[in-house]
């Protein structure tokens, strides 16, 4: 049985075609500074959102249409979303998918029940795989969904919630690995708080990275290698999320042990809420050699909340790629689709013309972005903005050579410091318009 009938396998017909569901720029052959579009981007499906949104908000109830879904959250429509989903992958040609424990299995009536649905699910999971080539990218806990997780999982002032947490966790990672997942992110929710009156700070981020340790250790105790990420973001739902932005998660793994074991996992619209552009966040992360993967998306800075649309704006995915690719690609990380479509997109073929939007959206922005590096105007341009300190007392000040003594006296002999340059802001921006 078909469940998208009326689409067959997305194809690159090239940027002349006017068929809406086929590629025009991404090519998964294309070559692109040494490495395939496919294995550069590494493309992943969300199953929350493409298999599990209704299109709901606070003002009303789904509009989606999903034929196959008979409006049970049972281990047997569990068991059908996977045959729904690795057709609609398969027919879109993503080489990945990413899924929350509770996405694409029921939680029973207990930990052990939640856990059989669980593994008869992740079988199914691996037999398509299997015949299909498609991939785990990555695995993560819902840890935020269930009231249980009402004051947050590991930084619960409950410590039956932390243990539960931890078991559900245990759990995943071990899915993950079965499946051969080559990461695990962890998203905090609910780790947060939303007043300091009840709130015991401190003890709160040392659950949180006593919890990440824990699962570092088991992991190791299974032969789990995958890489660990961290996801930022900030406001949604709590008040102060302990995970606000790459400055604050890089500042909580560097002072917790975590340097090497986690890295991070960035979302566009997680960026916008915490007042950062996305190449902010990403240079950030690379700069601390823990850009891990990303979420792709975007939000609407109209609206100002999560809306987790997906990326059409050709700037964001060049400025994105900018620093992908001076990274070198995203190693074992990929460019995860955690986007839906708009409640007024219901009917099933749109999330054929998202995805294919999104990919295309990467794909040109990757292609621009490696003209912009191959011509060097914007790293000459940066080069010779810093070149004073190349040589004389800017090669001093980076070497150590000189503190405030010898940097006292090295103006009091030159008197006042030299012309600054113009930064250029403008015709650097008009620049990078030449390429698009």
């Amino acid at each position: 049985m078909s469940y998208f009938p009326e689409v067959s396998k997305i194809e690159f017909e090239g940027p002349e075609s006017k068929n809406p569901l086929a590629f025009k720029h991404y090519n998964p052959d294309e070559v692109i500074e040494g490495q395939s579009m496919k294995e550069l981007l590494r493309f992943a499906v969300c199953w929350w959102h493409t298999f599990r949104g209704t299109g709901g908000d606070p003002f009303g109830p789904g509009t989606a249409e999903r034929p196959w879904e008979d409006g049970t959250d049972s281990l047997d429509m569990a068991k059908k979303r996977v045959e729904v989903g690795f057709e609609f992958i398969e027919k879109l040609g993503a080489p990945y998918y990413c899924w929350h424990d509770r996405d694409v299995a029921p939680e029973g009536a207990n930990l052990k029940e939640t856990n059989a649905n669980f593994d008869a699910i992740a079988k199914l999971l691996k037999e398509h795989q299997d015949k299909t080539g498609i991939k785990c990218l990555w695995g993560t806990a819902n840890l935020f969904s269930n009231p249980r997780f009402m004051h947050g999982a590991a930084t619960s002032c409950n410590a039956d919630v932390f243990a539960y947490a931890a078991a559900q966790v245990k759990k995943a990672i071990e899915v993950t690995h079965e499946l051969g997942g080559e990461n695990y992110v962890f998203w905090g929710g609910r780790e947060g708080y939303q007043n300091l009156y009840n709130t015991d700070m401190g003890r709160e981020l040392d659950q949180l990275a006593k919890f990440m340790h824990l699962a570092h250790e088991h992991a190791k105790s299974i032969g789990f290698d995958g890489q660990f990420l961290f996801e930022p973001k900030p406001k949604e739902p709590t008040k102060h999320q302990y995970d606000f932005d790459a400055a604050a998660c890089l500042n909580f793994i560097g002072r917790n042990g975590l340097d090497g074991i986690v890295k991070l996992n960035i979302e566009t619209n997680h960026a916008t809420l915490a007042g950062h552009e996305m190449m902010h966040e990403l240079e950030y992360a690379r700069l601390h050699d823990a850009l891990g993967s990303i979420d792709a998306n975007t939000g609407d800075l109209l609206l100002g909340w999560d809306t987790d649309q997906f990326p059409t704006d050709i700037y964001l995915t060049t400025q994105i790629m900018l620093v992908i690719l001076k990274q070198g690609g995203l190693g074992s990380g990929g460019t995860n689709f955690d986007a839906k479509v708009r409640r007024e997109s219901f009917e099933p073929v749109d999330l054929f013309h998202a995805h294919i939007g999104g990919m295309d959206a990467f794909a040109r922005g990757t292609k621009i972005a490696a003209a912009i590096r191959k011509d060097g105007v914007l790293k000459d341009f940066v080069k010779d903005r810093y070149n004073s300190y190349d040589t004389g007392i800017g090669a001093k000040i980076e070497s150590g050579e000189v503190g405030f003594k010898e940097l006292e006296q090295y103006m009091l002999d030159k008197g006042e410091a030299d012309k600054n340059k113009s930064g250029r802001q403008e015709m650097l921006e008009n620049v990078v318009n030449w390429y698009l």
